[in-house]
């Protein structure tokens, strides 16, 4: 029997739980693109949640942004400023809730996790075995299709990850003269209007040593969505995973105070 939407969302929850993990037990620190692309690559959107909307981000893909809030909430993950990770609570709570429903049920009930459940010495993630990771490379190379935006999102992740190295060998990076989050909570910053990166209001500032643009706004609940752009025009401009001209980014916040934070090396940005 398929999934309905409900159930693949859930999936899609507990495959990003798992990848922090495994990322955690590589000792790395993935964007939220990686993140999102490994969840989604394991469990597919149908056609209904490939729909794109009209800030050029999947129907699906929103859906899974916005249900990560479940996992922060119970205090299984963290969206720190140089990526995602997992806390020792979200390592327990795979071993104390091992399926998708016992963690959905978890989530939504805010099951504590028992007392006796130790953090894992070990990654609590089940690999699959050598003779279906073989099958499941051999049918993704017999399809010879175009990789999926999700995919495509997931190179762009790794592309940036190895210009990062490269810059850092290199001479550094040059900052522009100054750097706009440009995006439909404007108001909420003092600005007369929404989208206008030239305005003063919503203009970041560098910090000398990170070598990042940081700006801390005051926010009412609420998802918002936003671009990086650069020398006060949309001439050049960032949006969802770093990409030129991409998707626009979302942010969905509780209330209060939030850090938003751009690198100029990956293009991309990370919220505290």
């Amino acid at each position: 029997m398929a999934k309905n939407a409900s159930d693949k969302l859930e999936a899609r929850l507990k495959a990003v739980l798992e990848g922090l993990a495994e990322a955690r037990w590589a000792g790395e620190s993935p964007n939220a693109g990686a993140v999102l692309a490994h969840a989604v690559n394991l469990v597919p959107f149908d056609e209904k949640e490939a729909e794109l909307l009209s800030g050029g981000i999947p129907r699906g893909h929103k859906a899974l942004t916005t249900a990560t809030a479940k996992l922060v909430k119970a205090g299984w993950m963290v969206k720190g400023r140089s990526g995602w990770s997992i806390t020792d609570d979200g390592l327990r709570a795979l071993v104390a809730f091992p399926t998708v429903d016992s963690l959905s049920q978890a989530l939504a009930d805010g099951t504590p996790i028992p007392a006796d459940v130790a953090v894992p010495t070990e990654s609590p993630v089940k690999k699959p075995t050598k003779k279906k990771a073989v099958a499941k490379a051999a049918k993704r190379a017999a399809a010879e299709k175009e990789p999926t935006a999700v995919e495509a999102a997931e190179l762009l992740a790794e592309a940036a990850e190895a210009s990062v190295v490269e810059e850092a060998s290199s001479n550094g990076v040059v900052q522009p003269e100054t750097v706009a989050i440009a995006g439909d909570f404007a108001s909420h910053l003092g600005a007369p209007a929404d989208w206008e990166p030239g305005l003063d209001e919503v203009q970041m500032a560098l910090n000398p040593e990170s070598k990042r643009w940081t700006r801390t706004v005051n926010l009412p609940a609420g998802t918002y969505t936003f671009k990086i752009a650069i020398n006060r025009s949309w001439d050049e401009n960032y949006g969802a995973f770093g990409h030129p001209n991409g998707a626009n980014h979302e942010l969905t916040h509780d209330g209060g105070p939030v850090t938003i934070e751009y690198d100029h090396r990956t293009k991309d940005v990370a919220f505290s």
